[in-house]
């Protein structure tokens, strides 16, 4: 009967990906996010980031988180209020892996490192993913720029 695991057996690359994802959150939460100051630089003391706020209203939805005594039921305008700020959740996002891969690059990583990183298969996957991102974020940043008041 044949191993399913081994080394001479490619590993599955989903489970392999969510390995890395777990391997990934410990590794920077043991080494940038241990203590509670560490932790507290991330967030606005005061305000809810985007990303925190559809990610509480999607939590609390679900059931993932539960409501505190007092706390009012998840209602329609709270999934409307959460649906608006998906995109300027996915910008941000952009903008952050766009910065991210440029600074990658600019460490030294390869195409293929990078493609590994975000669990691409080619080189030329994660490069083409960067200059989509690039044209997204130009983009965005024009739109943004003739909607601001001068």
């Amino acid at each position: 009967m044949p191993s399913s695991e081994g080394p001479f057996v490619a590993p599955e690359p989903s489970r392999a990906r969510a390995e890395r994802v777990f391997a990934a959150l410990l590794r920077i939460g043991e080494r940038h996010a241990a203590t509670d100051a560490q932790r507290a630089r991330q967030v606005h003391p005061s305000m809810l980031a985007p990303h925190e706020a559809v990610r509480l209203v999607s939590f609390l939805l679900s059931g993932a988180a539960q409501r505190d005594a007092g706390e009012p039921e998840v209602d329609q305008a709270d999934v409307t209020a959460a649906l608006s700020l998906l995109p300027l959740v996915r910008s941000e996002l952009d903008e952050l892996e766009g910065g991210l891969l440029a600074m990658a690059r600019g460490r030294g990583l390869t195409w293929a490192q990078i493609a590994f990183g975000l669990g691409l298969g080619t080189p030329q996957a994660a490069r083409q993913r960067y200059e989509r991102l690039a044209g997204r974020i130009t983009d965005t940043a024009s739109r943004t720029e003739q909607a601001t008041p001068k």
